[in-house]
């Protein structure tokens, strides 16, 4: 059952969950990692607690087929027949209830969730038997979304092209034909190439950690940079967007590569006695 308010224990991501679930399909940290910050970048849990979603009135259209629900969908602009007609709004869950008062199937069906942005109707596909199942787990832990992810990944598969880091092919199968003009495929080898440019710190308590990373590392660092100087724009073990400008400023005033991932290097520096 989904939780009220779409808000359950939403238990984050642990790192030894990314290497755990990855070897599953034989890829390490950084191949899940880098899909995972292109389609979510800061986590699969929104600021209240829920699922990260976005909502697609193309979908819906589709989803409910013609008739009075349809058309009732229509004249309130939750569905419209081609993608891109409307610009989206920045809460989707607003968009959702209305489209779940027609249809509660069709539209959680229409929506994409979590960490590896699942659409709804590929619930099978990603372990579910239906999209309510999936998301009710969705609310409950980032590991669920990343576990369907991987088995939406070998259902696809794109398990050998993730493999193989043949990033176009990756992104056709799971963004869709229009991956090139969203540049699905250029965004994951650039995020691929950050993170496998930095060895894993060899400390278990400071890991290498980036957009989406959660737990007390984050927080360790996001302590650092503030006494650094270098305001996170919060201290609440959550890698988000903040975080990452003001590891890319503090390691640019290090000398250090900015690329807003902390690994050993940038560790090393947080880490000594003037920011201990």
């Amino acid at each position: 059952m989904i939780p009220v308010g779409f808000k359950g224990r939403a238990l984050a991501l642990a790192a030894i969950d990314i290497g755990r679930i990855g070897r599953r399909i034989s890829v390490g940290e950084d191949e899940i990692r880098a899909v995972i910050e292109v389609e979510t970048s800061g986590g699969g849990f929104d600021r209240q607690g829920r699922p990260k979603m976005l909502f697609e009135p193309h979908v819906f259209w589709r989803e409910l087929g013609p008739g009075q629900k349809r058309t009732a969908a229509e004249g309130q602009g939750l569905a419209y027949p081609k993608w891109g007609a409307r610009p989206y709004p920045g809460d989707s869950y607003l968009r959702l209830a209305l489209a779940m008062k027609l249809d509660p199937g069709a539209a959680l069906r229409s929506a994409s969730w979590g960490l590896g942005q699942i659409m709804g109707f590929n619930h099978k596909a990603a372990g579910y038997a239906n999209a309510g199942d999936m998301v009710a787990a969705f609310c409950d832990m980032e590991a669920l979304h990343l576990e369907a992810m991987v088995a939406f990944i070998v259902s696809e598969g794109l398990d050998d092209d993730l493999r193989r880091h043949d990033w176009s092919s990756f992104a056709r199968g799971y963004n869709g034909a229009g991956y090139a003009q969203h540049g699905y495929h250029t965004r994951l080898a650039a995020a691929f190439a950050r993170w496998q440019a930095i060895p894993d710190a060899l400390a278990p308590d400071l890991p290498k950690i980036g957009l989406g990373a959660r737990g007390p590392a984050v927080k360790t660092a996001q302590q650092r940079l503030l006494a650094a100087g270098h305001d996170p724009r919060g201290v609440d073990g959550c890698f988000g967007v903040n975080t990452r400008h003001a590891t890319i400023a503090f390691q640019s005033a290090h000398g250090l590569v900015p690329d807003g991932i902390i690994g050993p290097k940038t560790w090393a520096v947080l880490n000594t006695e003037i920011y201990a």
